[in-house]
């Protein structure tokens, strides 16, 4: 019996343990079914993409995706819409690239944060830039022209950009602060590039 007993207690442990990595909270799970959301595994390409925080003007560059999920406090879940569940591999057409919306939840005691980006993984950093231009030519031109210039110096500087951070949502409700300023400010998530100056940060 003596013998048996460390065996026991290794299965309490390791049942336990897959207890707390899978147990949603009950409020994640509502705003999970409310939204449609069901878990996924995220593309490697894409969690190891560079990303950006703001869709018109980005002022800097963030490392992986990855990382960034690594960083939160609180248990996270890569979340997508069920009806994109089962997406087709590949990057779509030239003309078309296929891109997904995929959903970083931060289940918090007091909170559920949705981190939601925008997967492109199929792109190269330049075709990136080159969707984005053909994206925005109709919304804000000039703007973006300006962002485009300082993409692709940041690219030849081994600084490219795969991904992009559209929005935050704090128990369902939008965050009105912008991304960018969101992770610098509020969560101290440090760039690895500075658009505005077009130069590598240093940590």
């Amino acid at each position: 019996m003596m013998r048996l007993m460390p065996i026991f207690l290794g299965f309490l442990l390791l049942v336990g343990h897959g207890a707390t990595a899978w147990a949603a909270s009950a409020k994640a799970t509502a705003l999970r079914q409310a939204n449609g959301l069901t878990g996924f595994t995220p593309p490697e390409k894409f969690l190891a993409e560079n990303f950006v925080a703001d869709e018109m003007n980005p002022g800097v560059i963030f490392g992986a995706v990855k990382t960034f999920a690594a960083s939160r406090k609180c248990p996270t879940t890569w979340l997508i819409e069920s009806v994109d569940k089962n997406r087709p591999a590949g990057p779509g057409s030239p003309g078309m690239p296929a891109e997904y919306t995929l959903y970083l939840e931060e289940d918090c005691p007091d909170q559920v944060v949705y981190y939601v980006f925008i997967d492109q993984s199929g792109l190269t950093p330049q075709q990136w830039i080159e969707w984005r231009e053909k994206f925005h030519k109709s919304k804000a031109g000039e703007q973006f022209a300006s962002a485009k210039s300082k993409l692709d110096l940041a690219c030849t500087a081994g600084c490219g950009v795969g991904a992009e951070l559209r929005f935050i949502q704090k128990n369902g409700e939008l965050v009105a602060k912008s991304p960018e300023a969101v992770l610098r400010q509020d969560l101290k998530f440090a760039p690895i590039y500075d658009l505005n100056q077009g130069k590598k940060l240093t940590k």
